[in-house]
C-alpha cells in the first residue's frame, strides 16, 4: 500500500494527538508527517525526495489559526476551535465522512477508554449519563459504550477491595496502602514476530541467567526494606517468558521471596507462563508449592500455520497438553490468551481458536487485538508480510466477547494500544472470582507497582489533592547485561521514586 501523507502547517500537537487518530483509518499505510511543506523525519535527503514523490492513499491537512483550525481530507473542509478534543472529532467526522467508514471507539485515541466509565461509576453516575458523555466526548458506538460500562463496574467492585489514602498527603500504613510487585524475566524460548518486548533468546544467553537470578534477588532485598510497612497484595511474574526458567531456578526465587517479603496478605501471585513449550510438570509443581495461584497458558492462536509464521515454535498439541498438566495442579486461575488479526488468518481461523478455547474451557480468557508495533520484526520486516490478510472487526470481536459470555464469563479490563488491528482493544474476560486482579490493578493505576528486572516499569502512585492521581515512572534498562552490570543504578532510582512519594 501507498504511504499516507499528512499535512501539518504548525502544531507539534497534531503529530502526537492525531497522527495516530488519521492512522486508524489507515493501518496498513506508513504516515508521514510536513511541517509547511518539509517531510518531517530522519529520512536522507533521497529518501525524503522519493517520499515525496508518492502518490498518498490519503491526505490530511490541518491548518492552524489563533482560534480556528481548518481540516481538509480530499474535497472535504470543516472547520473547529483549537482544544484538542473537538479537533479530534472534526478529524473523525471528516474522515470518516470521506472514507465512509467509522472507528468503533470514535475519537479515542487513549489507551485506557474506560477509565473516565469508571470514574464516573465511582461517583455514582447513571448508566445514561456514561453514555451521553462518552457520545458526545468521543462518538464512541453505542457497543463500545455500553462494554465499558459493564467493564467499569467491574474495576469498581475489584479496586473496592483494596482502599487506598486519599489525603494530599498520604502516610503510609500497612492497613491503608497496598502495593504490587512486578518481576519481569526477559528470556524467552524464541522471539514472536509481533513482539516489540526486549525479550532475550535463552538459548543464546543461558550464561546470563544465573547472575541474572542474583541481580533479582538484590532488587527483593531492596523492596523488602523500602516497603517493609507496606501491604503487598500482588506479585506478578511477566516476561519474556518465566517458565524458560528451570524448575530449580524458579524455585529459588520463589524461597527468597518467602524469606524476604511478608505474604501473609497476599491476594493474587501470578506467573505468565506464557509459551507451552516452556511449561513442564516439574515446573508446574514448583509454582503450586510456593503458592502461586494464577498462570497463563498462552496459545495465541489455535491454527499450526499461524503458530509457524509468528515463530511461536510450538505445536497445538503442545498447548493442550500444556493446559490438561496445568489443570491436574488445581490452580485457582489459568489464564489463556489469543490474538485477533494474526498476519494471514481469516474468519475461520479465528473462529476455530475461539472454538478451542471454549472446548479447554479456562477460567481466564484475554483476547488481543494485534498491535503492529514500531519494533516489532512484523513492522520492520514490512514488505514480507503486507500482503497478508490481517483480518480483525467489530463483528470478530464481538464474537470473542460472545464465546466467553457462553463460558459463563464477563469483561472485567480493557486497554487499547496505538496501530491495533481493526482500531479495537485487548479485553480481559473471566469467570466470577477469577478475575486478574493485577491487570486492574495496574491498568488503573490505583497502587505503586514496584518492578524489578530487566525492561522492567515501576510506577508511583499518589492523590494530587484534587480527588485524581498523580503517577511517577522509573524504567530498569532493557538489555540484561546492561541490566546486571548497572544493577545500582536501578535499585537507586527506584530508591529515589518512591523516597520522594512518602514525603
Amino acid at each position: 500500500m501507498r504511504d499516507i501523507i499528512r499535512l501539518d502547517e504548525n502544531s507539534r500537537f497534531a503529530d502526537s494527538e492525531t497522527g495516530p487518530l488519521f492512522r486508524s483509518f489507515f493501518p496498513k499505510a506508513r504516515l508521514l508527517v510536513y511541517l509547511n511543506g518539509e517531510l518531517l523525519g530522519r529520512e536522507s535527503t533521497e529518501e525524503k525526495q522519493e517520499r515525496q514523490s508518492q502518490k498518498p492513499v490519503a491526505e490530511l491537512s490541518l491548518d492552524f489559526g489563533e482560534e480556528k483550525t481548518t481540516v481538509v481530507f480530499g474535497d472535504l473542509e470543516y472547520q473547529c476551535n483549537t482544544e484538542k478534543n473537538d479537533l479530534k472529532r472534526t478529524i473523525y467526522r471528516i474522515v470518516s465522512e470521506g472514507t465512509g467508514r467509522s472507528l468503533p471507539w470514535g475519537s479515542t485515541t487513549g489507551i485506557r477508554p474506560t477509565k473516565e466509565a469508571l470514574a464516573m461509576v465511582s461517583e455514582g453516575k447513571s448508566a445514561d449519563e456514561i453514555r451521553t458523555f462518552y457520545r458526545e466526548k468521543y462518538l464512541a458506538s453505542d457497543e463500545k459504550i455500553n462494554e465499558s460500562i459493564e467493564i467499569a463496574k467491574a474495576e469498581h467492585a475489584i479496586l473496592s477491595q483494596f482502599p487506598q489514602t486519599t489525603d494530599q498527603n498520604p502516610r503510609y500504613s500497612l492497613q491503608t496502602d497496598g502495593y504490587c510487585l512486578y518481576i519481569g524475566i526477559l528470556f524467552c524460548p524464541s522471539i514472536c514476530l509481533y513482539c516489540s518486548f526486549s525479550s532475550h533468546r535463552i538459548d543464546s544467553c543461558r550464561n546470563l541467567v544465573e547472575p541474572y537470578i542474583a541481580s533479582l534477588k538484590r532488587e527483593i532485598d531492596f523492596v523488602a526494606e523500602r516497603f517493609r510497612n507496606r501491604r503487598l497484595d500482588c506479585i506478578y511474574f511477566g516476561g519474556g517468558t518465566p517458565t524458560t526458567l528451570e524448575a530449580g531456578q524458579l524455585d529459588d526465587i520463589f524461597s527468597y521471596i518467602e524469606k524476604k517479603l511478608d505474604l501473609s496478605h497476599l491476594a493474587e501471585y501470578t506467573v505468565e507462563a506464557g509459551r507451552p513449550d516452556s511449561i513442564t510438570a516439574e515446573k508446574l509443581y514448583v509454582m503450586k508449592a510456593h503458592g502461586v495461584t494464577r498462570i497463563s497458558v498462552n496459545p495465541q492462536t489455535m491454527n499450526q500455520r499461524t503458530l509457524d509464521l509468528i515463530g511461536r515454535r510450538h505445536t497445538v498439541e503442545d498447548t493442550v497438553r500444556a493446559y490438561e498438566l496445568a489443570r491436574k495442579y488445581d490452580f485457582s486461575c489459568v489464564n489463556m490468551d489469543m490474538i485477533l488479526g494474526l498476519p494471514g488468518e481469516g474468519v475461520e481461523d479465528i473462529e476455530h481458536t475461539l472454538s478451542e478455547m471454549k472446548r479447554l474451557d479456562p477460567d481466564n480468557l484475554t483476547v488481543h487485538s494485534l498491535a503492529l508495533k514500531t519494533a516489532a520484526r512484523l513492522r520492520l520486516e514490512w514488505d514480507k508480510y503486507e500482503n497478508l490478510d490481517f483480518v480483525n472487526s467489530t463483528a470478530i470481536m464481538d464474537e470473542a466477547l460472545q464465546t466467553g459470555r457462553d463460558m459463563d464469563m464477563h469483561p472485567y479490563y480493557l486497554y487499547r494500544q496505538k496501530n491495533m488491528a481493526g482500531n479495537l482493544e485487548n479485553v480481559g474476560m473471566s469467570k466470577p472470582g477469577r478475575d486478574g486482579i493485577y491487570n486492574v490493578l495496574i491498568m488503573e493505576e490505583r497502587e505503586d507497582i514496584v518492578a524489578i528486572g530487566a525492561g522492567a516499569a515501576s510506577k508511583r502512585v499518589r492523590p494530587d489533592g484534587n480527588g485524581g492521581w498523580q503517577i511517577s515512572r522509573c524504567e530498569n534498562v532493557k538489555d540484561i547485561r546492561t541490566y546486571i552490570d548497572r544493577l545500582d543504578e536501578m535499585i537507586s532510582r527506584k530508591d529515589l521514586l518512591f523516597t520522594e512519594s512518602m514525603l
